[in-house]
């Protein structure tokens, strides 16, 4: 049963998912901003819009498994659907999926909820 779940990765290894998960967050972002900001219609705008919501739970670690999987398949969307440069929603996309595969990590609200819990036994 432990195999279903993930480890949430401690030290360094915990410490790259935190970068990983800061990364795909500020990316799916600025990408929303960067759309929505623009002077022209951005025809992606509630794609983008799921996807900065997806971003922040991403940066905060909350649901990183299923927030993966959804931003990995709004990022395949747009860059199927872009008529410009796709290699952003494309890396975007690995990245996320990446996430989604291995996990939070410690650092995350995951881990908080949903990690090992020590049961702590007081002697009388």
């Amino acid at each position: 049963m432990q195999r279903l779940f993930s480890s949430f990765a401690n030290g360094w290894p915990g410490g790259g998912l935190l970068i990983q998960r800061l990364l795909v967050g500020a990316g799916l972002l600025y990408c929303a901003i960067q759309c929505l900001s623009a002077s022209s219609v951005c025809g992606f705008a509630v794609l983008q819009g799921i996807g900065a919501l997806a971003g922040i739970l991403l940066v905060a670690g909350l649901w990183t498994p299923l927030v993966g999987v959804l931003a990995a398949f709004i990022e395949v969307w747009i860059a199927v659907s872009a008529s410009g440069n796709a290699a952003i929603p494309a890396g975007l996309a690995v990245l996320a999926l990446t996430l989604a595969m291995i996990g939070p990590g410690a650092w995350s609200v995951d881990a908080r909820l949903y990690g090992r819990k020590r049961i702590a036994v007081s002697e009388p």
